[in-house]
């Protein structure tokens, strides 16, 4: 069983991000889905889990890749920032990439507004943003995602 910390759009305001460790660890990951700003080493140096990261659109100088798949506890995971998927129109670019990469777990950011559902099969999740959140309400958020000793996902959108 583990738990993993899914994060967006921090963009150089990273109080809120410490503030979520402190609440949520110990942590088996966590997942930042780009628009950080500079601050992955600093997040990186803090977490006391593995780490995955993507550059996002305003990550200009990033040496991060912009798209990264992985597995854990037998699930796929596809993370990108979204922004080239369109995330802002709809969710069925980014649900077609995940479906040919064989992902049944797409993370993404870029809109500022939290998502978590489940499409057919495809866990769509956006955690939102800790520094400049855009949804109704205006709250800073996060996702929790944890992944039960049968392989089953439980998600919580978390608001600061």
């Amino acid at each position: 069983m583990g738990k993993y910390l899914v994060v967006s759009d921090t963009h150089g305001r990273d109080d809120n991000f410490y503030d979520v460790l402190d609440i949520e660890e110990p942590l088996d990951g966590i997942i930042h889905c780009g628009d950080f700003e500079g601050s992955e080493d600093k997040f990186a140096l803090a977490a006391n889990c593995p780490v995955y990261f993507v550059a996002g659109n305003n990550d200009f100088f990033s040496g991060l890749q912009r798209e990264i798949e992985f597995e854990l506890e037998g699930h796929t995971f596809f993370v990108t920032h979204g922004h080239n998927y369109l995330v802002s129109m709809d969710l069925e670019n980014i649900k077609a990439e995940a479906i040919a990469r064989g992902a049944d777990i797409v993370l993404f950011g870029h809109t500022h507004k939290p998502v978590a559902k489940n499409s057919d099969g495809i866990y769509l999740f956006n955690p939102g943003s800790l520094s400049y959140p855009r949804q109704e309400g205006r709250r800073p958020s996060y996702l929790v995602i944890s992944i039960e000793n049968q392989g089953e996902i439980k998600y919580e959108i978390k608001y600061l």
